[in-house]
C-alpha cells in the first residue's frame, strides 16, 4: 500500500515535538537558568539580563538533537575588547563548572558549551552561551545589536575577528510563520536523521524565503515540495542570497562553495524524485520517530512545549547562524 505522503509528513512532525520530553526539557531550563543566574551575579552591573534563544525561541527545535542556548549581553565598557570578553566568560564557566568537575566547558564557534555530566538518568545537559558586546555604550536595550567573537574560522570568517548580530530580530523574523515553522522542522528532521551538514539556519532563511517569494499552499507534502524546489532551483545562482536579519551585511550563502550549493541542488532534487516515484521512500527523508509513535499526547499539545515548560522569550540567541 502506498504511503500517504501528508499523513506521514505530520506523523513524522507529531513524533518530533518537544512535548514528548518535558521531563528532559525542564533539567535543560533548570541549568540554562543556573547559568544565567550565574552570571548575572558575576557580572552584576557590566552585563543586561541574559536571555534564551535558538531553536527553542523560535519554535523549530525537535527532540532528536537540541541543546539550550544563551545569550549573554553585556555593556560596551565592560571589556577592553570582544576576544577578552569571549576568553573571561570561558574562564569564569570553566572556574565554576570545568574545575569543579561538574560540567565539561569548551570553546566552540561563538559561544561557550558547557556540557553538564550525566545525571542519575544518563541524561547530559547541553547549554551553550554565547557572549555578546553592544556596539555603543547603553544602546543594547534600543538596538538589541551585539558584537560576537569567532574562535574558529566560520561562515566565511576568520578566527579572532567578531561580527554584528541582532539576535531579536532574527527571532522577530520568523515570529507568527507557523507554516513556514513547520517546513523547517520537515528539513530539519532530514538534516539530523541523515547526518546533512548543511547549517539549521541557512534551511531556516531558505525556507522563509520561499514562503515570501512564492505560492506555497497545498497539503503537507505539497508545501514541502515546493519549499525543495524553490531552494533547489536558486541556490545554484550567483545572485541568489540569504540575509542574515541580524546583520544586512551578512549573507548567509557566501560561505558556501559552488559545489557545495549543486550538491545541495542535487540533494533535494533526488529526494523529490525518488519521493514521486514511491512515495516508501519518503520515510528514509522524512522518518518517524518511533519512540513517540504512539504517544496521544502529541495532538493536545501546541507544538515546542507543554504547558508549564513554555519557553521564555525575553527582550530577546538563537543559537548564533
Amino acid at each position: 500500500m502506498a504511503v500517504e505522503k501528508p499523513s506521514h509528513l505530520q506523523e513524522s512532525l507529531e513524533t518530533h515535538r518537544m512535548s514528548h520530553i518535558d521531563e528532559l526539557t525542564s533539567k535543560f531550563k533548570i541549568k540554562r537558568d543556573e547559568i544565567k543566574e550565574a552570571l548575572e551575579q558575576e557580572y552584576a552591573d557590566n552585563i543586561y539580563n541574559p536571555f534564551n534563544s535558538g531553536s527553542f525561541a523560535k519554535y523549530t527545535a525537535i527532540n532528536t538533537k537540541f541543546d539550550l542556548d544563551l545569550v549573554a549581553p553585556f555593556k560596551r565598557n565592560s571589556f577592553d575588547t570582544i576576544e577578552s570578553m569571549f576568553e573571561e566568560v570561558y574562564d569564569f564557566l570553566e572556574k565554576k563548572y570545568g574545575q569543579n568537575g561538574i560540567a565539561h566547558v569548551r570553546k566552540q564557534k561563538v559561544s561557550i558549551g558547557v556540557r553538564f555530566y550525566a545525571d542519575e538518568d544518563g541524561d547530559e545537559i547541553n547549554i551553550d552561551v554565547v557572549p555578546g558586546r553592544e556596539l555603543t555604550a547603553d544602546d543594547f536595550p534600543s538596538t538589541k545589536k551585539l558584537n560576537v567573537y569567532f574562535n574558529e574560522n566560520q561562515w566565511g570568517f576568520s578566527k579572532g575577528t567578531y561580527t554584528q548580530t541582532n539576535i531579536q530580530a532574527q527571532i522577530d523574523h520568523i515570529k507568527g510563520k507557523e507554516n513556514a515553522r513547520k517546513i523547517i522542522r520537515l528539513l530539519k528532521i532530514w538534516k539530523n536523521s541523515n547526518n546533512e551538514p548543511y547549517k539549521s539556519f541557512l534551511l531556516e532563511l531558505a525556507t522563509i524565503k520561499a514562503f515570501d517569494n512564492i505560492d506555497v499552499s497545498g497539503n503537507l507534502w505539497e508545501k514541502l515540495k515546493t519549499v525543495m524546489e524553490y531552494i533547489k532551483d536558486n541556490i545554484v545562482n550567483d545572485s541568489f542570497k540569504l540575509i542574515d536579519p541580524g546583520n544586512s551585511n551578512n549573507d548567509v550563502l557566501s560561505a558556501m562553495e559552488s559545489w557545495e550549493k549543486s550538491n545541495l541542488a542535487n540533494k533535494l532534487e533526488n529526494i523529490i524524485a525518488r519521493i514521486e516515484e514511491n512515495s516508501e521512500n519518503i520515510k528514509s527523508y522524512f522518518p518517524i520517530n518511533e519512540d513517540y509513535k504512539d504517544d496521544d499526547d502529541s495532538n493536545n499539545s501546541k507544538y515546542g512545549l507543554k504547558q508549564g515548560i513554555i519557553p521564555s522569550v525575553p527582550p530577546t540567541n538563537q543559537r548564533f547562524g
